[in-house]
């Protein structure tokens, strides 16, 4: 790959080129090509070495290139697609970072058309709750995972190409069917981002909100770090992934419920079988031994 061209130069645009950079060893006639919405965000890119060039004018950017990378919130997927459309050549290969596929694959396909098979879906499980150019680093994707979603009609090449990329940044690389992916992300991102936002806005809307943000500490820490995250985003990923996410909230519904008549009946041995059965199952996770444990 000769020339590389992100939409999106934040912290997941910004984070896939220092890491091209940093392994530039193993290619360093790669050019790398900022387009973006902020002509600030891309001469910051620019001036911190995030990027070769910046450019407003799509045909320029396109030209010759090898890769295009959409890592912009998944509702700005569609007019990017119709705005490099005209200017992709045979062997371009498109890919995206966003936290939703299907939608991003059927919005593809519609524009795309005859090309969509130079088209794949990705999806890089790493980020922070800071956001933009200068949140940016070589390492966010070293031994993290990566998903991808090809079609049945991806070309061999596509799934190629995406994948050496986002080996070159350091991670794992696995496959699968979007709508797995949107089901599994579902329940442990969407949904966890989701719960953190409510309570911080829960907690920020009461009179005594003061008071009871002085008082919070680690475990309130913890919990809503994620809270943080960038706005724009999780609001494009919980839109985008309704169906699926309705089905996560309707589960912890549930959950919930059960937790609130164990507490109301003061059924401290049911509250404690299932704080322990948390309990193993996180402790589980945390040390890389995933388990599914038994009601």
């Amino acid at each position: 790959m000769k020339k590389l061209v992100i939409f999106g130069v934040g912290l997941i645009g910004g984070s896939v080129a220092l890491a091209l950079k940093k392994a530039s060893g193993t290619n360093p006639a790669l050019q790398i090509v900022g387009v973006g919405r902020s002509s600030t965000s891309l001469q910051a890119a620019l001036e911190l070495g995030v990027i070769d060039l910046a450019s407003s004018d799509i045909a320029t950017a396109l030209k010759d290139a090898d890769m295009v990378l959409i890592a912009t919130p998944v509702a700005q997927t569609s007019a990017i697609l119709q705005s490099i459309k005209p200017h992709l050549n045979a062997s371009t290969v498109i890919t995206d970072a966003g936290s939703t596929k299907g939608d991003v694959l059927r919005c593809a396909d519609e524009i795309l058309g005859a090309q969509f098979n130079q088209f794949i879906g990705g999806h890089p499980i790493a980020g922070a709750e800071r956001s933009g150019v200068t949140a940016a680093k070589a390492d966010l994707y070293l031994n993290k995972n990566v998903v991808l979603t090809p079609t049945p009609t991806t070309s061999k090449q596509a799934i190629l190409t995406a994948t050496q990329l986002w080996q070159a940044c350091g991670a794992n690389v696995s496959e699968m069917p979007a709508a797995m992916h949107d089901s599994i992300f579902a329940a442990v991102s969407h949904l966890p981002h989701l719960l953190a936002f409510a309570l911080v806005d829960d907690i920020a809307s009461r009179p005594n909100a003061a008071e009871l943000f002085g008082f919070a500490a680690s475990g309130f820490r913890d919990f809503t770090r994620i809270a943080g995250s960038h706005p724009e985003m999780w609001r494009d990923i919980t839109l985008a992934n309704k169906n699926a996410l309705l089905s996560e909230l309707t589960a912890y519904q549930t959950e919930l419920a059960t937790v609130k008549t164990l507490l109301e009946n003061e059924d401290g041995a049911g509250l404690n079988a299932l704080f322990e059965r948390a309990s193993v199952a996180r402790n589980a996770w945390a040390l890389g031994h995933p388990t599914k444990v038994e009601i």
